[in-house]
C-alpha cells in the first residue's frame, strides 16, 4: 500500500475534472514500487464508452511493459471499479487493487453502476436490453479453429 501512488490516481482525476477532459476518475498502475502507467476517464472527449480511468490505465500499463497481464501489478484508483472495469482488471491479472470512493459515493454524484449488476442477474430475454441467443452452433468454429491453431497464446 503506497498512500503516494492513491494521491496521484486521485490528483489524475481531479486534474481530469478541472482541464475538462472527462468524468472525475483517475487510475494508476504500480509495479516493483514505481508508476508504470496514469489513466483518466476519457468518456466524453474521446466518444468512447470504455475510456474509464482503469481502462486507460491497464491499456498504458500493458503498452509500456511490452505484455497484456498485469501479474506483478497493483492498482490504485480514485473510485471502486465499475462492473466493465472491475473485468478489465481480472482480463489484465493485476495482482491488488486499491480504492479511495466508493460505488456509493459515485452513484451519490450520477455514477451509479447499480444497475448493470442488477441486469446480469436478470434472463437474456429479460434485460433491458435483450440479449437473444442466434446460431450457436455456427458460433463455434471460431473455438474450434482455436483449440486446433498449436501456436496459440493462452491468456
Amino acid at each position: 500500500m503506497n498512500n503516494a501512488f492513491m494521491q496521484e490516481a486521485i490528483r489524475c482525476a481531479v486534474e481530469n475534472v478541472r482541464a475538462g477532459r472527462g468524468g472525475p476518475f483517475g487510475a494508476v498502475v504500480a509495479k516493483d514500487g514505481r508508476v508504470i502507467a496514469r489513466g483518466a476517464n476519457s468518456v466524453t472527449p474521446s466518444n468512447d464508452p470504455t475510456a474509464h480511468a482503469e481502462v486507460n490505465a491497464i491499456r498504458e500499463a500493458c503498452r509500456a511493459l511490452g505484455t497484456f497481464q498485469l501479474t506483478g501489478c497493483e492498482m490504485y484508483t480514485s473510485c471502486e471499479p465499475c462492473p466493465m472495469c472491475l473485468g478489465a482488471i481480472y482480463w489484465a491479472r493485476l495482482d491488488l487493487v486499491y480504492f479511495a470512493a466508493t460505488a456509493s459515493d459515485a452513484a451519490e454524484t450520477g455514477f451509479d453502476d447499480s444497475f448493470i449488476y442488477e441486469e446480469l442477474k436478470r434472463l437474456h430475454g429479460e434485460r433491458t436490453i435483450p440479449f437473444e441467443p442466434m446460431m450457436r452452433e455456427a458460433g463455434q468454429e471460431p473455438f474450434r479453429e482455436w483449440l486446433q491453431k498449436g501456436d496459440r497464446v493462452k491468456y
